[in-house]
């Protein structure tokens, strides 16, 4: 049912119990980005070069399954819904290949080049089977505008608690449990545990409200394609996602070698990281505001313009000056946090309009492709800022040349200027707002009230 008020308004508990799953991903999510390089190389003994091949393969699978599981997601029925059962039974499996993906086994050096290639691949494919429908229960659980604003700004929320609880506190985690290989291994075990628990707190304090028509035949390949197609929101939006990610990449990827090289601080650079990420908490605050006041789109262009700021101010501050690169990197920071939400909270409206258009709901292939592009856009940044770099001589451990060390700060500043320049432009030719949104609401639950 349709336009119901009580089927579109959730109460802080069902918020709440969505919301921490998030939490519990980014424990996943924020360990392999952040420090899986490093017990590659440091703890389990593989070359950078074998490091790295593993890397790629495992995530060009990853981003391959992204579609393949919101269309298998969306062909699913069960008495739980389409996508409550892959967090009712999937956090098991994600938490057991965490553990062994942070585990040093027992083999020779080609056994260990071989585990660590088929851990990280499934622990994508299974991270992929839980978060891809995770996500896609924003769609199923209301159709309100503005609820879905709020939803996803708490989960936001503890999705960046997650990340922080990684930053913040994982190597000192490691070194209580033991240090090297088994604080690894002992930490990964405790991470598994409390984000298995936070994803069945999900399942069991939500609800998918918002179904297809009762006519509706289960989705073939064919209707995936003509939903996404006949979509141009949807386009505006995955467009948008990939822009804010390549944003916050290029900025968190440049990072290290700006406090190395430029500041001369590598010291600093875990307070960077303890400071700008929560003080994200400060733009999320502001975001349901904001949607209330400018629409999704106009939001993000708030954002944008925030971040343009903090980035004209950190490319004009002198390195030394670590108080004001601190205040500017804040300023950049908080300017991120609300394409973040909005995007994810727009991705859902987007599947209201296909279905208007086409008569097809699909919005685990929806999320799909807009995880598929971020996940796309992190790896172009880090690539990107590799070849920027060696482009302009870096020599990894010297001091660097006055222009290298201008490409570093372009990255960090001038770089994500432009990227929101492209973010504005683009969030302009959104239309799918409030209003717009409801009209199709209720022309959707005329036809679903008139089929019955």
């Amino acid at each position: 049912m349709r336009g119901d008020s009580s089927r579109s308004s959730l109460n802080n508990a069902q918020r709440l119990s969505y919301a921490v799953g998030d939490f519990g991903i980014n424990l996943y999510f924020m360990s392999a980005l952040t420090f899986l390089l490093f017990f590659y190389t440091e703890v389990y003994g593989l070359s950078a070069a074998v490091a790295g091949g593993v890397f790629l393969v495992a995530r060009v699978v990853d981003a391959v399954t992204d579609p393949i599981m919101g269309f298998v997601a969306d062909r699913t029925r069960s008495r739980w819904g389409r996508f409550r059962p892959y967090v009712l039974y999937g956090p098991v499996p994600l938490g057991l290949i965490t553990v062994a993906m942070f585990t040093v086994p027992g083999f020779g050096d080609f056994g260990k080049v071989v585990w660590a290639y088929v851990t990280y691949t499934l622990f994508g494919i299974v991270y992929t089977v839980v978060t891809i429908p995770y996500a896609a229960m924003t769609a199923v659980m209301t159709d309100d505008y503005q609820e879905r604003t709020r939803l996803t700004t708490l989960r936001i929320g503890c999705a960046f608690g997650g990340g922080i609880a990684v930053s913040a506190g994982l190597a000192q985690l490691v070194d209580w449990l033991g240090g090297g290989a088994s604080g690894f291994q002992a930490a990964m075990i405790l991470f598994s545990v409390v984000a298995t628990a936070l994803l069945w707190v999900t399942f069991a304090g939500t609800e998918e409200r918002i179904a297809p028509a009762r006519s509706a035949r289960k989705l073939s390949l064919a209707d995936g394609a003509r939903a996404l197609a006949a979509n141009p929101p949807l386009i505006v939006v995955v467009l948008l996602f990939t822009l804010g990610m390549l944003a916050f990449t290029v900025r968190m990827t440049a990072a290290p070698y700006y406090f190395k090289y430029n500041m001369g601080r590598e010291d600093l650079l875990s307070l960077y990281f303890a400071v700008t990420l929560p003080v994200m908490y400060l733009g999320l605050i502001a975001v349901p505001w904001l949607s209330r006041r400018f629409g999704k789109a106009g939001g993000i262009r708030a954002g944008a313009v925030v971040a343009m700021i903090g980035a004209v101010g950190f490319y004009f501050t002198p390195p030394d000056d670590v108080v004001m690169v601190f205040v500017w990197a804040s300023v950049l920071a908080i300017g991120g946090a609300p394409i973040a939400v909005l995007g994810w909270a727009m991705i859902p409206d987007t599947v209201e309009y296909a279905e208007w258009r086409t008569g097809v709901r699909a919005a685990g292939l929806t999320i799909a492709e807009a995880s598929f592009f971020q996940k796309l856009a992190k790896a172009v940044g880090g690539a990107g800022v590799a070849a920027l770099l060696a482009a302009f001589g870096y020599v990894a451990n010297t001091a660097q040349s006055e222009t290298t060390l201008a490409a570093i700060l372009w990255t960090m500043s001038l770089v994500p200027f432009f990227i929101q320049i492209l973010l504005i432009a683009v969030s302009l030719a959104y239309r799918l707002d409030e209003r717009a949104h409801a009209r199709i609401v209720g022309e959707l639950k005329d036809r679903q009230d008139n089929s019955v």
